[in-house]
């Protein structure tokens, strides 16, 4: 490693599925990253980042946590006795109130702690990161500003500094409507592709978007916010509504048909 890359901080990553893929690709330049996966990462095309265990990544400067709701607690646990006192904590999971929950209760109080959502993937960052969403909410320590610095500065994000919860009913919308309409219409398939409008065109852009992420995700997105149950439950009872309004509409031949 360089003198230069010497210099710089040390930042670990605990996770390294697409998301820790891309959110190292991206970090690399800024910090000496330290990868740790319970599948050993291939890091070699990577200059700057290299593959260690749980204690090396967990005692970095900052350590990012990118890894399922499902097993979060428990990552928790584990990094809890390598973490330095003043590290900054952050996560980059879809939704907020369930983590920041867990970090408060269980990370100790020398620890900052600032919960965050990256709101793109790998296939909506795939030509860069300018101008697309973060949402940072802080629970511990005063640094929730200077990370929003850095992301504006280092990549040109546009950040949202909001709390848990405010962020998990806003998200229950936006995110588990965008993929909970896109399950619908995969299930569908095979859909049109020579006689189709721009708006189609557009929905089935959505749909690749968000094709391909992890299973984890869509069910974070669905059992894990708080507020995802209420609103999907609002949209299938307002397209039930919809459907009896357009059945009775219908003339008495077709309807019986």
């Amino acid at each position: 490693m360089s003198d230069e890359k010497q210099s710089l901080p040390t930042l670990g990553v605990v996770g390294f599925g697409a998301f820790g893929r891309l959110m190292t690709d991206h970090l690399r330049r800024h910090f000496q990253v330290l990868v740790y996966d319970p599948v050993p990462p291939d890091v070699e095309q990577m200059d700057g980042v290299t593959a260690t265990g749980l204690a090396a990544a967990a005692g970095a400067s900052v350590v990012v946590l990118a890894t399922p709701v499902s097993t979060f607690a428990s990552v928790i646990d584990a990094i809890r006795p390598y973490l330095r006192p003043g590290v900054l904590v952050l996560d980059v999971g879809s939704v907020k109130v369930v983590p920041a929950d867990i970090m408060r209760r269980f990370l100790p109080p020398h620890v900052d702690i600032v919960a965050t959502h990256p709101l793109f993937g790998p296939q909506s960052a795939r030509n860069g990161l300018e101008n697309l969403k973060i949402a940072l909410c802080p629970i511990q320590g005063g640094r929730v500003f200077r990370v929003a610095a850095f992301l504006r500065k280092a990549f040109n994000l546009k950040v949202i500094v909001t709390t848990p919860e405010a962020h998990d009913h806003e998200a229950a919308i936006a995110q588990g409507l965008t993929h909970l309409i896109a399950k619908v219409l995969v299930r569908m398939e095979p859909l049109p592709s020579r006689m189709t409008t721009k708006s189609f065109d557009l929905l089935v852009q959505a749909i690749e978007m968000v094709r391909h992420d992890a299973p984890e995700v869509f069910q974070a997105i669905e059992r894990s916010n708080p507020y995802s149950r209420q609103v999907r439950r609002r949209f299938f009872d307002l397209a039930a509504e919809l459907d009896a309004e357009i059945e009775r509409s219908l003339p008495g031949d077709v309807a019986a048909s």
